[in-house]
């Protein structure tokens, strides 16, 4: 341990790999000279004969962000060893936003992801990585299989491969999956199920998931545009926002190619899947409480092969503080929580942001103008009347459609 006088220096953030043999010299070396170590439980014991204060990490992040901040102010050499890479799927993302990148420096190592494809001499630079540790995202990776992707899946004590292979038994996908059970470790095993298989099976932890398709599996996409027919996508009785108006409104968003969209009370996708083509660089989240249109927003995102858009199976406006930032937020369904929803949104939006919304109801219109004014929105309301061509025994009449309201507020950067 260092008992010298510090200035105030960066956090080091360590990346263990997948054992302490992973570890360079260097890393080693900060290590030893280290105030303060800080890792999971697990981890310390790697380092028992080593004379420094530790510190555990466990699920009170904020706690240990304001303890690891306290100490580096007070000269302390701070060390923070974490799984893997610190950066994928770890704690180092957390600890740059709550201390700042300024005061860390992230030593990265091998990934769990990165040493499971290494161990079955798998490329996993096409593949789709999922983490359901500590949170529930398995309809990220049913769009993943829906698209026949290799799938790459962090696991924790709840979402263990067994409970994996029933959701993919449950959705008749044709997958398989690979578990590897204490990588790195002497007890380290690797073992291939079929989800039926899996299902009854226990797992050391930590354990890791690869999900490989059946040989031959062959997904057709369709490349998306903005506008496509409305019997492209599968839908319910009807209930789409219509091409044209799906054009109008997207315009009105003013996408930009890193942005991130919302997209609430998402239906089937199809505003979603057309925007994603907008935001390349960024991505989409699709929202929608409704079951059985989640699978469809899963089905038609397997048609259009998009891979920028996050389905969320849940209710809106409890979820949104726990999705990625916005830029523009778009409504095409928020009922009796409109209102909720409208605020919610726009507490999350970042600077410069907009917020766009579709309604055929009448008492919405006004009373999402104001209160979008009222959050310090610019506000701009249009109708959109569609008239569609229908043929008659001598020439073609015009059917009107349900004049839709879009009502659109920006905010100045």
């Amino acid at each position: 341990m260092n008992n010298q006088q510090h200035t105030s220096q960066p956090v080091q953030i360590i990346g263990l790999g997948m054992s302490p043999t992973d570890l360079t010299a260097a890393h080693l070396d900060l290590i030893r000279r280290a105030d303060i170590l800080v890792a999971g439980e697990r981890h310390l014991a790697f380092f028992a004969d080593l004379n420094m204060q530790k510190k555990v990490i466990d699920k009170h992040l904020g706690a240990l962000a304001e303890f690891i901040r306290q100490e580096r102010d007070a000269g302390k050499a701070v060390v923070v060893v974490a799984s893997g890479d610190p950066l994928y799927y770890g704690i180092g993302a957390y600890l740059s936003r709550t201390l700042g990148p300024g005061n860390i420096r992230i030593h990265p190592n091998v990934s769990t992801a990165a040493a499971a494809f290494a161990r079955i001499g798998e490329p996993w630079h096409q593949a789709t990585v999922v983490s359901l540790h500590g949170r529930s995202r398995k309809d990220d990776v049913l769009s993943a299989m829906n698209t026949g992707k290799t799938i790459g899946v962090y696991t924790d004590p709840v979402e263990t491969p067994a409970a994996l292979g029933a959701f993919i038994q449950q959705k008749g996908c044709p997958y398989r999956l690979c578990v590897f059970e204490e990588l790195g470790s002497p007890g380290e095993r690797i073992r291939w199920f079929s989800p039926a298989e899996s299902i009854g099976e226990s797992f050391a932890t930590p354990n890791f998931v690869i999900l490989k398709p059946a040989p031959g599996l062959e997904v057709v996409k369709r490349k998306p545009f903005i506008g496509m027919p409305d019997n492209w996508f599968v839908h319910e009785n009807g209930l789409i926002t219509k091409a044209e108006v799906r054009a109008v409104a997207i315009s009105k968003l003013r996408l930009a190619r890193d942005h991130v969209l919302w997209d609430i009370g998402a239906g089937s996708g199809a505003v979603s899947i057309e925007a994603s083509t907008l935001v390349p660089g960024g991505k989409v989240v699709a929202v929608e409480q409704y079951e059985d249109r989640v699978e469809q927003i899963h089905r038609n995102k397997t048609t259009f092969g998009v891979e920028n858009l996050l389905i969320r199976h849940a209710t809106a406006p409890d979820c949104l503080p726990h999705l990625p930032r916005p830029d523009r937020v778009f409504v095409g369904g928020g009922g009796r929580h409109l209102d909720r929803i409208l605020k919610t949104a726009a507490e999350f939006l970042r600077p410069g942001g907009g917020i766009t919304v579709n309604t055929v109801i009448i008492r919405n219109i006004d009373r999402t103008a104001i209160l979008l004014t009222e959050l310090g929105f610019e506000t701009e309301t249009v109708q959109v009347q569609i008239n569609r061509s229908r043929a008659m025994p001598w020439g073609d009449r015009l059917q009107s459609q349900n004049p839709v309201w879009i009502i659109s507020g920006h905010r100045s950067g």
